[in-house]
């Protein structure tokens, strides 16, 4: 078996018993961090890895996020999915391009979305013809690419519970092994999913949820989007801050951090 399906074996398995959480490093140190500290797979985030190269949330070239995806990888020996946007193009070729280039790069997974950049929702039929489109060329891999397909709603100024089940149910149909709607705020947004669909339901964690209320209404995979990329800037933010203003120091003197430990030094 190689190595890219090995992982692809080890990631589909986890799809196939307890609730877990895939966390999203943004970059090669911080997928080393996690996972030493016992991760079993790991997700790119499209905000996080945009913001190394100092831009927002869909900035990055599809290149550029293929290269990510091929660091990611070579860092570490844990599952890789990745966020795939809109598929790097509206047309349902550009979806099967983006899972075969994903897939090229090291990735066992990824996530495509149905919002165009331009800014609106691709409505539901075009919807269907993307995912269709990348479940096949996922289906034509020689490993078990987990395809996740995303309802975008929630997070788009549509908080359509009932329009965004009906995209998610016709995405299962399509083929996708995954299902996610962004921004579900509360148990009862995910139950009602959660029982309105079959397959594994990823669930994007915020502070508000606690993970066994998550689990209890219906979420498999949680993840955790951009969120520790901003816990770490805002620290580093706070920190820079009181240096300027203060000349204080004082949040630099921190712990030794486990570098040689996490990085296997």
């Amino acid at each position: 078996m190689s190595h890219a399906q090995q992982k692809a074996t080890d990631f589909r398995a986890l799809h196939e018993g307890d609730a877990f959480i895939i966390p999203n490093p943004w970059d090669a140190g911080s997928a080393r961090v996690l996972e030493a500290l016992g991760f079993k797979a790991l997700a790119s985030t499209s905000s996080g890895f945009a913001f190394t190269l100092g831009r927002l949330d869909g900035g990055a070239t599809p290149d550029e996020v293929l290269e990510h995806v091929r660091a990611l990888d070579r860092s570490t020996s844990l599952p890789v999915s990745v966020d795939l946007g809109n598929g790097f193009g509206p047309e349902p070729e550009a979806a099967a391009t983006a899972i075969a280039r994903a897939a090229e790069a090291g990735a066992v997974g990824g996530s495509i979305e149905d919002y165009d950049p331009e800014g609106e929702i691709y409505d539901l039929d075009h919807s269907v013809e993307r995912v269709a489109a990348a479940s096949e060329a996922a289906r034509e891999l020689n490993f078990p690419f987990m395809l996740t397909a995303r309802a975008e709603n929630h997070i788009r100024g549509n908080p359509d519970i009932d329009d965004t089940i009906t995209r998610l149910q016709a995405y299962e149909r399509a083929g996708a092994d995954v299902l996610y709607a962004p921004g579900l705020r509360s148990g009862d947004e995910i139950r009602a999913v959660s029982e309105a669909t079959s397959k594994p339901l990823n669930v994007l964690a915020h502070a508000s949820l606690t993970l066994p209320e998550i689990v209890d209404a219906g979420g498999l995979r949680i993840s955790l989007g951009g969120a520790l990329t901003w816990v770490a800037v805002e620290a580093m933010a706070t920190a820079a801050t009181k240096v300027r203003d203060a000349g204080d120091f004082s949040s630099l003197d921190v712990p030794p951090a486990r570098i040689k430990e996490w990085l296997g030094g």
